[in-house]
């Protein structure tokens, strides 16, 4: 069966196809009532789908939100990771409530995507943790809405959604403290020196020195933030030749491997180690012990992130700002005082 066209319809209606088109796109200024009614009748009977590509050069719109997912590891899809399906998740819905549709894509580095964004027309896009070296040139390339989530880039102006990472790192290592825990680990991927990971770790540096414990331990996740990575530095921890009885892990997914690394090595949580964790992922209730772990409230990110974008689309001018997300410690089994 073949799909019916603007021709067809045209034909049926006794109008132009000009005039077609103004009604298939909203446009009824030129056009009657009665025959926009005749028209859509039309196309009901005739169950007409208009061409996207072509609708979008019409329009001057493709109705499509881009979402780059970047510094994907060889071991696997950044769609896995709980953080990210739950973004994905908010912003999905986000999106289609104002009737657009969503385009994903995940890179190895994020100025890749800028050819790909230009060929589909995107109307905005999403840069989910965006290293500041790249954001420079995605700002000279892309003259479309953007906003980035995680975010750290210095002077460079532009639209960013983060959480409150120091505070986090502060806090969780805060809470360790508290309980009576000196020699307390920081878990997080090997490079450290910039964004979120370097935020938390200066979190956890203040609150152990400004407790008067010079001794900064670390443990690194090789490159990559997993389950499997927790897992394997969870044995190391177990097995070490130091002192620790806490761990801070800069991801929950990293924290609940670590746990199981630590049962895999005959010991438990939190007889003898207590975990904190970052994130507050839905997992953290699952977990035996349940995780302790810092809210940073994911889904108001995702939240704020899309209303910003929907918000530059439809007023055209997109205004530099830095949105902060509070985040809180949720507290549940996996600490002990000592």
């Amino acid at each position: 069966m073949e799909l019916a066209t603007i021709n067809d319809i045209a034909k049926r209606a006794g109008v132009s196809k000009v005039t077609v088109s103004n009604v298939i796109n909203g446009n009824y200024k030129k056009v009657s009532a009665e025959t926009v009614a005749k028209i859509k009748k039309i196309i009901e009977e005739l169950n007409y789908v208009p061409n996207a590509s072509a609708r979008s050069l019409t329009m001057k719109t493709s109705k499509l939100i881009g979402v780059v997912i970047p510094y994907i590891s060889n071991k696997g899809t950044k769609l896995q990771t709980p953080y990210n399906a739950e973004i994905i998740g908010v912003l999905e819905e986000i999106i289609r409530q104002n009737e657009y549709y969503l385009l994903i894509r995940c890179v190895d580095n994020c100025t890749e995507i800028i050819p790909t964004l230009y060929s589909w027309n995107v109307d905005g896009v999403i840069f989910l943790g965006a290293m500041d070296t790249d954001v420079e040139q995605l700002k000279k390339a892309l003259k479309i809405p953007m906003v980035f989530i995680d975010t750290y880039c210095g002077n460079n102006q532009i639209a960013n959604v983060g959480a409150e990472d120091f505070k986090g790192g502060y806090i969780a290592t805060k809470y360790l403290i508290n309980h009576g825990h000196k020699h307390i680990c920081f878990v997080g991927p090997t490079d450290h020196k910039k964004g979120v990971i370097k935020e938390r770790y200066e979190g956890y540096c203040k609150a152990m020195t400004e407790s008067g414990y010079a001794e900064l331990i670390r443990e690194e996740c090789v490159n990559f933030t997993s389950y499997e990575a927790g897992i394997e530095v969870g044995k190391r921890i177990a097995f070490a030749d130091y002192p620790v009885t806490a761990v801070f892990a800069t991801a929950d997914i990293i924290a609940l491997g670590l746990m199981e690394g630590i049962r895999l090595s005959g010991k438990r949580v939190p007889d003898d180690y207590s975990i904190v964790g970052f994130d507050n992922l839905p997992e953290c209730q699952y977990s035996t012990p349940k995780l302790t772990s810092i809210n940073q409230n994911i889904s108001k990110k995702a939240e704020r992130s899309a209303e910003l974008l929907f918000s530059f689309i439809k007023n055209k001018r997109v205004t530099p700002v830095n949105e902060v997300i509070s985040v809180d410690l949720v507290e549940r089994q996996s600490v002990r005082a000592i």
